[in-house]
């Protein structure tokens, strides 16, 4: 977009129609619309428009820069507002978002950059120095003879440089090159891996290295373009070499020989085929372990698009996880057996590290007791850290462990801790850990230097068996037990207990969403929707355990507002619920409300309904969470209408529709619901039950004496 945009620019100052300048405003927006430093031309042509209209001899060609400006503003304009949907809601306000937000983004990532750890903001020669190093060194030569030409040029004939020529073009492209690197300093920009966030400044400096090429060619062109080929060689060959991962190409001006020195030095793209070729290779081992039994070290941040998308079949059964790169050499490094590792320039981008090593590490955990007993058994072995779990669900890999460790001297810690008294580091412990045979195990590797303390903190934190051990029997001696399903699930000192007393691990795989519908919709708590409802989401092995007697238990706290009912289920991954159920939080109130349910009700249906202290109430006996699934209505007709709200009184009744879950519970076989009725005089009522098809039953009474009633 950008080579696009600087060619219609050259083409309309050549022209000077107002077709062109308009074709070159649609260009720029193009351009600003995919990278805001499209800006650069968009600033830099009405600039270049107001000196030609400073310069027109007459006023004719004043007028007619006046309506190239007008063209080119009107095109660009609408080319930007039209190909960016986010500005048409607030076109000015958004604009001012984006531009700031490019200087404070809330992507805070950090780089490896001359061997030190941060964020590129911190390097205000990142740029620079990426460019200089990842450019062929004749076509950086060429770059900078043609800037230092024009700018020459510039100095000797400062007039031309003003005026509408060639080299005022130059000058646009040496503008187009340097500003958005000033840009980038001074705005404190987060630029991360590489400079690919700025690759369009290629555009203007390939223009300013054929600008150097011209210039040369005062010479014999023989000569010249023999030079330049013979000079082009050496990056030609070096990227055959890396092929498949060329776009990894560094020039001699940076260490290519020593092993593992860019890799230590600089974060390298990781991107597509080292990863495509550890798959290959994994498809074509056919005497590869299984694939809890194996891990891509290295690759992308997306592990899940590639393990759905790319891998064959072969490889997505044999790989456990896809994940970031760590250093094999450091201090960190894991020591699982590596299998294969794909090189670039003898650098480690990715490897294939076997986990069956990990079984001999659960072996030499057996036997002994552990350090600390928390969600995982932990044992301090010989420079790692090992985490058992039996039994266990492989949903409790996911969980993150956090390793601190104090030195007895702090002076081991690296140049990037100074100041600190301990090192931390995070491990997804699917990375670091395998799932075999009913049993969790990872080894969390420790730093070489001698270690005063080793403090582990569980991100989320795990909950411990004991504790959950304690919940389930506190849970089923003092609590009341809510609803059945998949999980009994009960209420207990401000907690829904799950509970399973035969677990399948398969069960806690999926997530669970937990619906709390308050007992009045004013806000009580800022995630509360307008339906008084707020709905959380968490993981098994966030809130659970699993217990050694195959039981296993789950803890949701409950908000401290009142709660009136509560809605709960586990998913799959397209959404779909696997089950689900709802129940109220106070059985107690509509336990009182059935014992009074054996008077003759007002109306019999599928509930029977009674009249209590202005309530309605609605028992049923037998009754199952079926026959309660299904919508409530209930229709108020007044003995005066205008007592009605004035929203209602069109219909002539009031509308009190309502859900089983939010009035009323089921206990021993036997479910009862109670809902108040309206203060102002009742004529009749008619209440029934509703479904997707239509009514399933309705009775119709006079608020003292039945009416009539309809059955099914």
């Amino acid at each position: 977009a950008f080579v696009i945009a600087l060619y219609l620019a050259h083409r309309a100052f050549k022209r000077d129609t107002l077709l062109a300048f308009a074709l070159l405003g649609v260009g720029v927006g193009v351009a600003v619309n995919l990278r805001i430093m499209g800006v650069v031309l968009l600033a830099a042509i009405p600039a270049l428009l107001a000196l030609d209209l400073a310069f027109a001899p007459s006023w004719r060609e004043r007028k007619r820069a006046l309506l190239a400006a007008g063209a080119f503003a009107l095109a660009a304009g609408l080319a930007f507002f039209t190909l960016l949907p986010h500005l048409w809601a607030d076109p000015v306000g958004r604009v001012f978002e984006w531009w700031t937000t490019s200087s404070d983004h809330p992507e805070k990532s950090y780089v490896l950059f001359r061997g030190l750890n941060g964020r590129s903001v911190e390097f205000p020669e990142y740029i620079p120095v990426w460019f200089s190093i990842t450019t062929p060194p004749f076509a950086l030569l060429l770059g900078l003879i043609g800037a230092a030409l024009i700018l020459l040029r510039a100095v000797k004939a400062p007039r031309e440089a003003l005026r509408n020529t060639r080299l005022r073009f130059g000058l646009l492209l040496a503008g187009c090159f340097t500003t958005p690197i000033l840009a980038v300093v001074l705005l404190d920009a987060n630029i991360h891996h590489d400079w690919r966030h700025v690759y369009f400044l290629w555009a203007p400096f390939a223009l300013l290295a054929a600008l150097g090429l011209q210039s040369a060619l005062a010479l014999r062109r023989a000569i010249v373009y023999g030079t330049a080929g013979l000079c082009l060689v050496p990056a030609v060959v070096s990227m055959a070499l890396i092929h498949p991962n060329q776009q990894l190409y560094f020039n001699f001006s940076v260490d290519r020989v020593t092993p593992e020195y860019l890799r230590s030095q600089y974060t390298m793209d990781y991107w597509f085929h080292s990863m495509r070729q550890a798959l290959e290779w994994l498809a074509d081992k056919a005497d590869f372990v299984p694939g809890q039994d194996a891990v891509i070290a290295g690759g992308s941040y997306w592990g899940d698009d590639f393990r759905a998308g790319i891998a064959p079949d072969a490889a997505r059964e044999r790989v456990a996880e896809i994940k970031n790169f760590r250093h094999v050499e450091g201090p960190w490094a894991w020591s699982a057996r590596p299998l294969h590792r794909v090189r670039v320039y003898d650098n480690t981008m990715l490897t294939i590290e076997g986990k069956d090593d990990l079984r001999e590490v659960y072996a030499a955990t057996r036997g002994r007791d552990p350090d600390v007993a928390t969600a995982f058994d932990v044992h301090h072995m010989d420079g790692s850290v090992a985490l058992v779990m039996e039994p266990c669900a492989s949903t409790f890999l996911n969980a993150r462990a956090a390793l601190r460790v104090t030195p007895v001297d702090t002076g081991d810690l690296p140049p990037w801790r100074e100041g600190k008294m301990d090192e931390a580091r995070g491990f997804p412990l699917a990375e670091y850990g395998a799932f075999f045979d009913g049993k969790c195990v990872a080894s969390l590797p420790l730093p070489g230097y001698p270690i005063a303390e080793i403090r582990l903190v569980w991100r989320p934190e795990l909950l411990a068996r004991e504790t959950a051990r304690e919940a389930m029997r506190r849970a089923k001696e003092e609590g009341r037990l809510l609803a059945r399903s998949v999980y009994d699930v009960y209420l207990a000192n401000g907690e829904l207990v799950y509970t399973q007393e035969q677990c399948d691990p398969p069960d806690t795989r999926h997530p669970f969403r937990v619906s709390v519908f308050s007992e009045r919709a004013d806000g009580s708590s800022e995630r509360q929707s307008a339906w008084g409802r707020e709905t959380r989401v968490f993981e098994f092995h966030e809130r659970g355990a699993l217990l050694e007697d195959g039981a296993c238990v789950a803890l949701f706290p409950l908000p401290d507002y009142p709660v009136a009912g509560i809605q709960t289920e586990q998913y799959a991954e397209g959404g779909d619920d696997l089950w689900s159920m709802a129940f109220s939080a106070n059985p107690e109130r509509y336990e009182a409300a059935y014992r009074f349910a054996g008077s003759e009700p007002l109306a019999r249906g599928a509930f029977d309904v009674h009249l209590l202290d202005g309530d309605l109430v609605y028992v049923k006996e037998p009754c199952e969470q079926a026959d309660t699934d299904a919508g409530f209505f209930l229709h108020v007709v007044p003995d005066r209408v205008s007592d009605l709200p004035e929203n209602r009184r069109e219909h002539g009744f009031d509308n009190l529709d309502f859900r089983f879950f939010l009035n009323g519970a089921w206990f021993d076989g036997r479910c009862a619901a109670r809902v108040p009725l309206p203060s102002y005089p009742i004529a009749s009522i008619r209440t029934g039950q509703f479904s997707g098809v239509g009514e399933i039953w309705s009775a119709e009474f006079a608020v003292g004496r039945p009416l009539h009633t309809l059955s099914p």
